[in-house]
């Protein structure tokens, strides 16, 4: 398991990737690309938006509080478990074998705030993933070479436990 040290917590509240109002906002610029979600919220709004991800990372929680939003995908489902502040191998493994085989929802025991480091590392090029920023919008991260290098400088932020 690796956990994020609280004095690097700071570095994830910034977006990683394009802030956006709404997913109507980001739809064109997904539009024909890989789709990857983490979040309840995200998620929801995307399928009813006419959009189905390839991977899907939920955890029935929306800003700490059960989400009522939580979509219901009818993909291969997987399991991890994941505590707050950490990212488990077993959440990393889902991630990889669900990118490898998709469609996919994975379903986290814990929390799935920092998934988009692993999914950015184990996506393929050109993919588009979403997530939320609490109180301000989604985030739209294009993978490239650029994501991916900062995906892997923040996994290096974590130690293992």
């Amino acid at each position: 398991m690796f956990r994020l040290p609280k004095k690097h917590r700071d570095c994830f509240r910034r977006p990683f990737g394009d802030l956006y109002p709404g997913i109507g906002d980001l739809l064109p610029a997904i539009a024909g690309r890989v789709v990857y979600t983490v979040g309840d919220v995200v998620t929801h709004n995307l399928f009813k938006a006419g959009v189905v991800p390839s991977v899907a990372i939920i955890d029935g929680y929306t800003m700490r509080a059960p989400c009522d939003r939580t979509p219901l995908l009818r993909m291969r489902r997987l399991f991890a478990r994941n505590p707050p502040g950490t990212l488990t191998r077993e959440l990393i493994e889902a991630i990889a074998d669900a990118v490898t085989d998709p469609p996919a929802v994975i379903f986290v025991d814990g929390e799935e705030d920092l998934a988009v480091i692993p999914l950015v590392l184990a996506a393929p090029m050109g993919a588009a993933i979403l997530y939320g920023q609490p109180e301000e919008g989604v985030v739209l991260r294009l993978v490239d070479d650029e994501a991916k290098r900062v995906a892997a400088s923040f996994l290096d932020l974590f130690v293992e436990a």
